[in-house]
């Protein structure tokens, strides 16, 4: 999932992927942390979550050219940000979140993403 800051799918290299891939993980892991009923069981499910998560975001930004974040593309990035967090259990064994989790999760990913730096 992204912050404000876009990049074109076309633009992306190898290294900005993976920049991506571990600003995620931070992001996911801190946001796991402080969102009641979002569950992440180990060190592995967060880094399989975030694998997950970086494909769905380039995915939806290369095919919607919609910047998945709270502050990406307003009401839609948003909801977008609430569905990939909630489809992303179906994905990774070890990651559970429920729908009312995955709407908090997106304002706090966000807020989040917006802090950390690197994220681009």
């Amino acid at each position: 999932m992204s912050n404000n800051t876009k990049i074109s799918p076309k633009n992306m290299t190898l290294g900005s992927i993976i920049s991506r891939l571990v600003t995620s993980i931070i992001i996911l892991g801190i946001t796991a942390f402080f969102t009641p009923g979002f569950q992440i069981e180990s060190a592995w499910t967060l880094f399989l979550a975030a694998v997950v998560l970086t494909i769905l975001d380039y995915l939806v930004n290369t095919i919607f050219n919609i910047n998945i974040g709270t502050f990406g593309q307003g009401i839609i990035g948003f909801i977008v940000a609430i569905g990939v967090l909630y489809v992303t259990q179906f994905f990774v064994s070890g990651y559970s979140i429920s729908w009312l989790a995955a709407t908090i999760g997106a304002i706090i990913y966000g807020i989040v993403a917006a802090i950390v730096p690197g994220r681009q």
